[in-house]
């Protein structure tokens, strides 16, 4: 650059006239811009001053006045008269000054660019008609009331379930206690409102459009009917998704009678719009443990029916049935269970030699174990989470006690969101995934103290003792995203010292003496069906198992099952699998002859033996 200028003066020189020529128009554009504020700052307006404010006086107005002093020799009157009223004076910057003018009742003046003042146009409050009157008042009995409801409907509408009528109806009256028929005259039903029935229909409406499989499996199916003359006793969680099942099956020619499995999972408007469409339905959201047994019964003992097929969901309805009504299990064909503390239920009695029907294990099916735990609880544990605490997960400390399909899930969610996640595990297989997915493994009392959600996913009980609960900091979260409502020792927390606080729909505040407090949701139960929703694709590769399993306890010929717990046969797991892909338009591969006999397989499937892993 040196060598060229020193060749070339004459760029040289077009390149010193080019940077003043720069500096001109930034110089001109400077002054553009302060001839505009000037111009706009004689239009500012500040906010009234008090009426004892004393003058303020600017730098620039003291310049003026000193130099009027000195122009002009007069009396003290005479400089006072100067201070209100300065001389011109020439302002070394373009943005007007301003300050209070005595002589305006605590008003403003404004000192110009050329050192006048000028008076500062006056602001007019805004009066509200008995303005203290309105905010002095105290609101009646029933005012406070009603407020309180107000608020309690909303924050119900915002955070709970999808079910957004379900607790925002104003009568408290139990359903035990109503009389309620639905348009055809029958009242073989208990729920909360019936005439939520509209609402119900439309969520059910929306819920068949992301359940393909059970759709099609009722097209399909409809004009063979292979559950005619079936008498299902169901006890799952009332939802949506459960409704499109149960018109299924009895599309399917199965009759149906149903209780809920959980206290705060039921859609109360999903309920109204199944009585009215016929169904037996015993179910509301907020029922009490009295409650809860009071609609399993009414399900299974009723003159002039007897089931003869059993869908449960946690094994309440079968222990229900073996404890009170024994002589049932006479006529019934065979049992379906889904969740991990059924299963368990039915093989303790398998090996006690108490079951005496055969059961279909759905809960360790492929299609329930890879979809509906691992990505349901995925997506769902984020949903009940933020519903109910607005918690934000970035940064957070988590403990997910349990590292199957469940926790892997819930694992997986957290750490995507930036949450720092430990993970506590009993097996040794389950405890190196979660080493090889990058989760400290760890006891919970090791970090106990300093995790700020904690989650219990393991099917057992007392995983969270009160012991634990002590050593919590403030603020921690605790909830469960397994079935059963045993794994946090809720019990442990109702004693006299503590205190319960309800902050809002499934979720309160248990304080400590000592002001300490801990955010329990659900009071221990299932968060993700109890606070939010979970996503209706995956349930319906649940529900089509379900009602494959149904088809073939009820249609298999004598002696096929025998008196114990069986898996479902990995063709229909590839069948339900096979149902669900057309939605996202995928293509399968299809074997060759010479591939099929090559690996030794049917070219229709199954492809994978029993023992395979997915």
């Amino acid at each position: 650059m040196v060598l060229c200028a020193t060749r070339h003066p004459t760029v040289r020189i077009r390149s010193v006239l080019s940077v003043l020529e720069k500096k001109s128009t930034v110089r001109f554009a400077a002054m553009s811009v302060q001839a505009v504020a000037a111009k706009m700052a004689e239009v500012e307006l500040k906010d009234v001053a008090g009426k004892d404010a004393s003058p303020a006086i600017s730098p620039l107005t003291a310049k003026a006045e000193e130099k009027k002093s000195e122009n002009n020799s007069s009396s003290s009157s005479a400089a006072a008269a100067a201070a209100v009223e300065p001389s011109p004076v020439k302002m070394p910057q373009a943005s007007a000054m301003k300050r209070p003018d005595p002589q305006q009742n605590g008003g403003e003046a404004f000192v110009n660019c050329d050192g006048t003042v000028a008076e500062a146009p006056r602001l007019k409050k805004i009066q509200f008609a008995d303005q203290k009157l309105e905010f002095n008042k105290r609101p009646t009995k029933i005012g406070r009331r009603s407020l309180s409801r107000s608020i309690s409907q909303s924050s119900t509408d915002s955070y709970s379930s999808a079910a957004s009528y379900t607790d925002s109806s104003d009568d408290e009256t139990s359903p035990r206690d109503k009389q309620q028929k639905n348009s055809k005259g029958n009242a073989d039903f208990c729920i909360k409102n019936i005439k939520q029935a509209d609402f119900g229909r439309r969520e059910i409406e929306i819920a068949e459009q992301e359940m393909p499989a059970l759709m099609a499996l009722r097209k399909r199916a409809q004009g063979e009917k292979p559950l005619a003359g079936a008498k299902i006793v169901g006890c799952t969680h009332i939802t949506a998704q459960t409704a499109v099942l149960m018109e299924t099956l009895s599309a399917l020619g199965a009759q149906c009678r149903w209780a809920a499995c959980n206290i705060y999972s039921t859609q109360n408007e999903v309920a109204a719009a199944l009585a009215e469409g016929g169904f037996s339905v015993f179910a509301w959201k907020g029922e009490s443990e009295d409650d809860f047994w009071w609609c399993i019964d009414r399900c299974v003992n009723v003159e002039g029916w007897q089931p003869n097929m059993i869908l449960d969901d946690g094994g309440d309805l079968t222990h229900w049935i073996y404890k009170k009504y024994p002589n049932m299990f006479k006529k019934i064909k065979g049992i379906v269970e889904e969740s991990v503390t059924g299963v368990h239920r039915l093989y303790q009695l398998s090996k006690a030699g108490k079951l005496c029907v055969p059961a279909m294990n759905v809960n360790d099916s492929v299609t329930k174990q890879k979809f509906d735990n691992l990505y349901c609880c995925r997506e769902s544990i984020l949903d009940g989470l933020k519903r109910t605490t607005d918690v934000m997960f970035g940064g957070k400390q988590v403990v997910v006690c349990g590292y199957g399909e469940v926790g892997k899930g819930c694992s997986a969610a957290l750490k995507a969101m930036g949450s720092i996640v430990y993970v506590t595990e009993i097996d040794p297989i389950c405890a190196l995934q979660a080493c090889m997915d990058g989760f400290r493994l760890v006891k919970l009392n090791e970090v106990i103290r300093q995790v700020d959600i904690v989650i219990t996913c393991t099917g057992n009980k007392n995983v969270v003792v009160r012991e634990y609960m002590d050593r919590m900091k403030n603020g921690c979260i605790v909830c469960n995203m397994g079935h059963s409502n045993t794994e946090i020792d809720v019990a442990s927390l109702r004693t006299p010292e503590l205190t319960w606080e309800r902050v809002r729909s499934q979720v309160d505040h248990v304080i400590w003496p000592d002001g300490k407090r801990i955010v329990l949701l659900a009071e221990g139960r299932l968060l993700n069906l109890s606070c939010s929703t979970v996503p209706t694709f995956v349930l319906s590769i649940t529900a089509t198992t379900q009602a494959l399993a149904l088809i073939e306890l009820y249609n298999a010929p004598e002696g096929r099952y025998k008196q114990d717990v069986y898996l479902l046969p990995k063709k229909m797991d590839e069948y339900v699998a096979s149902l669900h892909l057309p939605t996202f338009d995928a293509h399968l591969t299809e074997l060759s002859d010479e591939q099929a006999k090559y690996l030794g397989l049917n070219k229709n499937g199954p492809f994978k033996p029993n023992y395979y892993r997915y």
